[in-house]
């Protein structure tokens, strides 16, 4: 897993081949194995492929989502708000364990953060999803993961570069 880790980079470029469908099987086991708190699983998992769906997510803010019109796949990570007090929580843990498995199966990703993101002046990005995906009122929107085949090699972190500092034994 540390080498996953090690590994693993930010992905925004990708070419236009396809996921294998078996590799998408890959990815929606994982979401679903994902740890939840009380073992409530509140998180809900929307697959995009639809290219025209993808464009139109990748407007879904400003900033920060534009390269999800080229990924294969858009994940959205969302969750029943009402059904647990830390969905914000389980969903962000679905999000990073669904790109490890991406990477571990030879796939880029990238978060696109979309709880507390406006799509413009009156509406959120949460919103703007919820109308486009037809999805509930009550399920909120925590996350975007974009996936896709790499179109670039991005040389991971050393170890010399990582903030060591921010690590404190026995207290702050």
């Amino acid at each position: 897993m540390i080498e996953l880790l090690r590994a693993r980079r930010s992905t925004r470029k990708y070419t236009d081949k396809g996921i294998d469908p078996e590799k998408v099987e890959i990815l929606k086991e994982a979401v679903l194995r994902s740890p939840s708190s009380r073992n409530i699983d509140p998180w809900e998992f929307v697959f995009v492929t639809d290219r025209e769906l993808l464009m139109k997510l990748s407007r879904s803010k400003p900033h920060g989502a534009k390269f999800l019109e080229g990924a294969a796949l858009g994940i959205v990570v969302c969750a029943d708000s009402s059904k647990s007090d830390v969905w914000v929580e389980d969903c962000s843990i679905a999000s990073i364990l669904v790109q490890m498995v991406a990477q571990s199966i030879g796939l880029g990703s990238c978060w696109i953060q979309i709880r507390k993101r406006m799509f413009d002046d009156k509406t959120t990005s949460g919103q703007y999803i919820r109308d486009l995906l037809n999805m509930p009122e009550q399920v909120e929107v925590e996350s975007i993961v974009a996936i896709g085949h790499p179109a670039e090699e991005r040389e991971p972190l050393p170890k010399d570069a990582l903030e060591y500092e921010k690590i404190h034994i026995n207290g702050y």
